[in-house]
């Protein structure tokens, strides 16, 4: 086999995208990841920021860390530190982020969760669809002693609820 060269990775030249749908569509993307980008900014290095931009087709989209109000304050007067007010703001907006992380994560493993539980009754109703007969060939020596030791025990099972009712109705 011949050693096949790849060109790498290479670098795209910076231009505007002319066609309009590729144009909205790209900037789509791009909006959702500087938002992920300026949140884990905050998030990590615990800043303020602020971004305001336009969409191709004129809609505004902003996103600001704590709120409008303590940026532009910021902004316009760099050497003043917060006040009081917009330092429990931005606290209660720092402790609101970590409650949603916390329910997301919560979520995710709850999903993961369900996937897997959806995932076995797939397999159970395939299983079924095959018919036990067809299964049963496919385990291995220590399955199909596992399988005759739970035949056994619901056998079991069934010889003593038959013998309760058996009694049962005996007794009446």
């Amino acid at each position: 086999m011949e050693n096949k060269k790849s060109r790498g990775r290479q670098k795209i030249p910076m231009k505007k995208i002319e066609k309009q749908d590729g144009l909205i569509a790209s900037f789509s993307k791009r909006r959702s990841g500087l938002y992920k980008k300026a949140s884990k900014l905050v998030f990590e290095c615990d800043v303020d920021i602020g971004m305001i931009f336009f969409s191709p087709t004129g809609n505004p989209f902003s996103f600001f860390h704590p709120n409008v109000d303590a940026v532009v304050s910021r902004f316009q007067n760099s050497n003043t530190e917060l006040n009081e007010s917009n330092l429990l703001v931005a606290a209660h907006n720092r402790d609101k982020v970590n409650e949603l992380k916390s329910k997301l994560e919560q979520l995710d493993t709850i999903e993961d969760a369900e996937i897997a539980k959806k995932k076995l009754y797939d397999e159970v109703i395939e299983a079924r669809q095959k018919g036990w007969w067809e299964s049963i060939e496919q385990l291995n020596a220590y399955e199909v002693t596992q399988f005759e030791a739970w035949m056994e025990t619901f056998i079991f099972n069934m010889q003593n609820r038959l013998n309760d009712l058996e009694n049962g109705a005996s007794s009446t």
